[in-house]
């Protein structure tokens, strides 16, 4: 890495700037799931902590599936973030910012036990003030299509040009492209890689199909 690039952006230069957002139900899913997504070409993978299953899928996922690089997401106390950290996520996703976040985030990089990612969430100008005062410069913006979507990431390039934003919610195969275009957008999350009947079915070659096909445009 250059002395200007983040962990984030060396890790982005060898997959398609897309994380997608996994919610595991069950646990026995979630390594044929991430090698499917690896497979086809999706490597940063974001698994939530909205099921009882997420801390033990993200431990699976880092111990059984080379190429996969697993976060955490939907973490939203200073509890779930240290929680995420044990379990092995190598980044940690939240859909805001609150102080003790901010204070368990320094806290982590103050003892140095920890060289991942944190994307906090924001959805105002304010709140993207506050987390670039916090010395954060890669963002979340969520939900991403019911707070303006891209006229407001256009707008925000503007006064904060130094910040990168990952839009999350809304982000569709219809529109991501439209996102990424744009030059203050590192990457997009979203869901629908995993979503639907091709999760309930099992189909992981579904999966590894469906990501092949987004890596292919």
């Amino acid at each position: 890495m250059t002395p200007l690039e983040t962990q984030l952006d060396s890790w982005l230069k060898n997959t398609k700037p897309l994380i997608p957002v996994i919610i595991i139900e069950d646990l026995d899913d979630a390594v044929p799931m991430a090698k499917a997504l690896v497979a086809g070409g999706i490597h940063l993978l974001e698994i939530t902590l909205r099921t009882s299953a997420g801390l033990a899928a993200i431990k699976q996922i880092r111990e059984q599936v080379p190429g996969a690089i697993v976060g955490a997401g939907t973490v939203c106390n200073s509890d779930d973030y240290q929680n995420a950290i044990d379990a092995g996520a190598q980044f940690i996703v939240s859909p805001g910012l609150t102080p003790e976040l901010i204070a368990k985030a320094q806290e982590i990089k103050q003892q140095g036990q920890w060289s991942g990612v944190f994307l906090p969430g924001v959805a105002t100008a304010s709140e993207v003030m506050i987390a670039k005062s916090a010395g954060f410069n890669q963002l979340k913006c969520f939900p991403a299509s019911a707070i303006g979507g891209v006229k407001l990431l256009k707008a925000w390039s503007g006064p904060f040009g130094d910040i990168q934003f990952c839009p999350t919610g809304g982000i569709s195969p219809d529109n991501y492209q439209e996102y990424l275009s744009l030059p203050n957008v590192i990457c997009a999350g979203g869901s629908w890689l995993t979503e639907g009947k091709l999760l309930s079915a099992k189909d992981w070659a579904g999966v590894e199909a469906r990501a092949e096909k987004i890596i292919s445009k």
